[in-house]
């Protein structure tokens, strides 16, 4: 197939952007082709960009041939350029957000075409495998485009939050002396020093600190962490922090810095958090939940039994209330029937 070039088209709205208010414009958009239907008369090609979805639509017996040869040419994933007046659709979509109006062709270029692809990009079940293989496609996938425009929305609240407070944004060195620090160290081999190596960083640890002595006072920092070791459930061994450090503060001052940010970032995944957050002590939560970071949707407190079994049977116990303080009883209270709902692998 011979390719059209892009030449002198130049976009003038962006495909999700398309409303009512736009019936009568002319448009020329740009984007892959998500769908395309041929239903005899008429020819239905679904345009996506970033932005989003908007309908096609050519008539076979009004359309010049060579639109209609083209249409007929295109599969899924074509890269495309259209140019069309926009009109208020018969079936509406309620689904859409341009699902009111579509866009009737006069003029239709193939930039590129694709080959057959390797998994349906609707389909949720396609195994992780085949995804990452072909990630450049599983990113085409509006859940993922929807993650990545989250992740960057992110990272720009995280910013302009941390500008508003006085810090200032560093980068630091990602290849750097190996430290000994909590973790094993991704090592790199220097060309120019044979024998030597360099260390991914676990963290700006000590280049953070040398900022503070320097005297910026507020650093922050959005920074790669490396650790080599095996996943688990609060490890990886890539991964991206907020890193910040503060001079001449307490905690409160901490605490009213990062607490405002929580609450901005849960509002951008639609979540509304009430501050202030509580305040947990590290010994009542040592007390209570055994955990320095307990998870407060358990309403489960562990409470002192320990008088409870004063005159136990079962010596253990009975000799922990007898130990005046020196040893103790402590147990999890489930309300009513509760306790026996729960079976030993959910207690666990």
């Amino acid at each position: 197939m011979r390719l059209d070039r892009l030449g002198d088209f130049q976009r003038t709205h962006r495909n999700g952007d398309l409303r009512l208010h736009h019936a009568g414009q002319t448009v020329r958009l740009l984007g892959w082709c998500r769908r395309v239907r041929n239903l005899g008369s008429l020819v239905f090609l679904d345009l996506r960009d970033r932005w989003g979805v908007v309908q096609l639509v050519a008539n076979e017996e009004t359309a010049a041939p060579e639109l209609l040869a083209k249409l007929k040419a295109v599969r899924s994933e074509f890269v495309l350029a259209a140019e069309g007046v926009v009109a208020e659709r018969e079936s509406k979509n309620p689904n859409l957000p341009t699902g009111d109006v579509e866009v009737r062709l006069t003029g239709l270029r193939i930039l590129n075409t694709a080959a057959p692809l390797p998994f349906p990009l609707e389909d949720e079940n396609v195994g992780e495998d085949l995804r990452l293989t072909y990630r450049f496609l599983d990113l085409r996938r509006d859940q993922l485009q929807r993650n990545m425009l989250l992740r960057s929305e992110a990272a720009n609240l995280i910013r302009n939050h941390f500008r508003e407070h006085d810090f200032i944004e560093f980068e630091t060195p990602i290849l750097t002396k190996s430290t000994p620090e909590g973790a094993r160290d991704y090592l790199v081999p220097s060309r120019v020093h044979a024998g030597e190596f360099f260390a991914l960083p676990q963290s700006p640890q000590l280049f953070k600190q040398l900022l503070q002595v320097s005297g910026f006072e507020r650093y922050v920092q959005i920074c790669r962490c490396f650790r080599d070791e095996d996943l688990r459930a609060d490890r990886q061994p890539e991964f991206t922090q907020v890193d910040v450090e503060m001079s001449f503060v307490r905690p409160e001052d901490v605490q009213g810095v990062i607490e405002p940010l929580m609450v901005k970032l849960a509002k951008v995944v639609g979540k509304d958090v009430a501050a202030p957050f509580p305040r947990l002590p590290y010994k009542d939560a040592m007390e209570w939940y055994g955990s320095d970071k307990p998870d407060l949707r358990c309403p489960l407190k562990i409470r002192d039994v320990t008088p409870v079994f004063a005159q136990s049977g079962f010596n253990l116990f009975r000799a922990a209330a007898e130990s005046q303080g020196h040893r103790r009883v402590r147990g999890l209270f489930f309300p009513g029937e509760a306790a026996g709902a729960v079976s030993r692998k959910q207690l666990d």
